[in-house]
């Protein structure tokens, strides 16, 4: 489990849980950041916003909204069911 500006362009994370006050969570739950909802990096310079594909659409990120948001490596989650 990461938070979501750890990813890199290209890759694809589940939506693990959200950390933040009411309101925060309240927006990403409104945007479409639910609980196993997978998050596609589409570009992460290491700086400034990150932009991603969610449910069909794309969302700019700051870089501080996008470390309150931990996610699922969709790569590492699959290996781990396999290795099963």
């Amino acid at each position: 489990m990461v938070p979501l500006g750890e990813l890199s362009p290209g890759e694809t994370g589940l939506v693990y849980v959200m950390r933040g006050g009411r309101g925060f969570i309240a927006r990403l739950a409104a945007l479409g950041f639910t609980p196993g909802a997978p998050v596609k990096v589409i570009r992460n310079y290491g700086f400034g916003p990150l932009i991603v594909a969610l449910r069909g659409t794309q969302v700019a990120l700051g870089r501080r909204e996008a470390q309150h948001i931990w996610v699922h490596n969709a790569e590492d989650k699959d290996d781990t069911v396999s290795a099963k």
